[in-house]
């Protein structure tokens, strides 16, 4: 096994785009082995996108590993699109996804937005679950929203500052909804400083030791108008969860294993949530970390995402 290191860089053996409309084309990818246990990976944001890390958590010699770049975002077109973009879609394409390609149950793997994603969608296809990993555990209450644009100062005051005072003084008080209006806009003198503020308020938040200069630096206006745009659409639209809160409805999911992993300082998902969850599910494995804020790319919450994946090969080994 990797003794709990990143696997070495891999390049999809499969890929190919899902058209669920006249609309968006979702582009997805598989890595590993065509035989092994399958497990789905669900990014953040929304809007963040896959990147070539994310295949590296899974031992290629046991998973069939399936990458989604949801609708909007990464490689999926057209970019940054809130066209028929809700939570109840993205559940719609992961089974569409799962039932083209063959798979009976998947190990569904998620942090952030893509933790919030994995419950709702196990809660809503129990039966096609094998278990749940989950990282930086975010369930889309409003506590959780107050948190992401209000109480982060108390943690990251500059940061909220900045992400605040962008805004004129008559609009501080809806952050969301001002901004919102801004990333919609579809003039890029308006929509891009917006975004680029909004982008730059999360990534410096996200690590216990966020690199200022090199987030300072980052340039990728597309990136950002999506991560930006859809994060405001899903969290103005309360993530479209109102029909079907995530901690009101563990009771559909009481019987799946489930792996959670949270950074202590996480400043963007607060551990708190992480520790409710696990108290609503028996059958949950709570590991909290230290020395970590929210990104996986942190040293432990990789390295615990990694055992928790070489642990499960021993689990589902024989059940692909």
């Amino acid at each position: 096994m990797s003794r709990h290191r990143l696997y070495p860089p891999i390049e999809p053996y499969n890929h190919g785009y899902l058209r669920p409309d006249g609309h968006h084309e979702i582009y997805w990818e598989e890595v590993g082995t065509p035989t092994g246990i399958p497990v789905v990976f669900l990014h953040g944001g929304p809007g963040a996108g896959c990147n070539p890390m994310h295949r590296r958590f899974f031992n290629p010699q046991y998973y069939r590993v399936i990458l989604m770049d949801q609708r909007g975002c990464g490689r999926s077109r057209p970019n940054g699109s809130v066209e028929n973009n809700t939570t109840q879609d993205l559940i719609e394409d992961l089974e569409n996804l799962r039932e083209m390609l063959g798979i009976e149950s998947w190990i569904v793997f998620g942090g952030s937005w893509g933790s919030t994603l994995a419950l709702a969608y196990a809660q809503a296809f129990p039966d096609r679950m094998k278990a749940l990993v989950l990282r930086g555990v975010f369930c889309g209450r409003q506590q959780e929203l107050d948190w992401f644009f209000h109480g982060v100062k108390h943690v990251y005051p500059e940061a909220q500052e900045k992400l605040q005072n962008f805004l004129p003084v008559d609009e501080q008080d809806d952050i969301l909804g001002n901004y919102y209006k801004r990333l919609c806009d579809p003039d890029p003198a308006i929509h891009g400083p917006a975004a680029r503020v909004w982008a730059v308020f999360e990534a410096s938040c996200v690590a216990l030791e966020p690199d200022m200069k090199a987030i300072e630096n980052m340039i990728n206006p597309e990136a950002d108008l999506a991560i930006s745009r859809l994060e405001a659409h899903y969290m103005i639209n309360d993530l479209f969860l109102n029909d079907a809160p995530i901690l009101e409805n563990m009771h559909k999911i009481q019987h799946l294993p489930g792996y959670i992993v949270q950074g202590r300082y996480d400043a963007i998902c607060p551990p708190v949530t992480a520790y409710e969850l696990h108290n609503n599910w028996p059958k949950s494995e709570l590991t909290m970390l230290h020395d970590a804020g929210h990104s996986a790319s942190e040293p432990s919450i990789t390295q615990n995402l990694v055992k928790i994946m070489d642990k499960l090969v021993k689990t589902f080994s024989g059940s692909a």
